[in-house]
């Protein structure tokens, strides 16, 4: 078995990380900490930047900027669709 993500899954991430661009603040605890699994789940494909706002995403959803959101939903919406 892989750990590549369904269709489902990838649209449902992509949802959330449209939904994070237009108002970052909006985005429940659970979702800031799925934007910060997934992205630090990207070993390679993810700036060190990127990894330490997942990783404080993960640790302390609270405490995450909008800014930050935006940069976690900013690597989701630029990855390549087809794999």
């Amino acid at each position: 078995m892989t750990d590549k993500p369904t269709a489902a899954a990838r649209e449902h991430m992509h949802k959330l990380a449209d939904k994070g661009q237009k108002e970052p603040k909006l985005l429940t605890k659970e979702e800031v900490i799925a934007l910060g699994q997934h992205v630090a789940k990207e070993h390679g494909r993810a700036t060190e930047a990127e990894h330490e706002i997942a990783r404080k995403a993960q640790h302390n959803p609270e405490g995450i900027t909008a800014a930050e959101i935006k940069t976690l939903c900013n690597h989701v919406k630029g990855e390549r669709t087809a794999r």
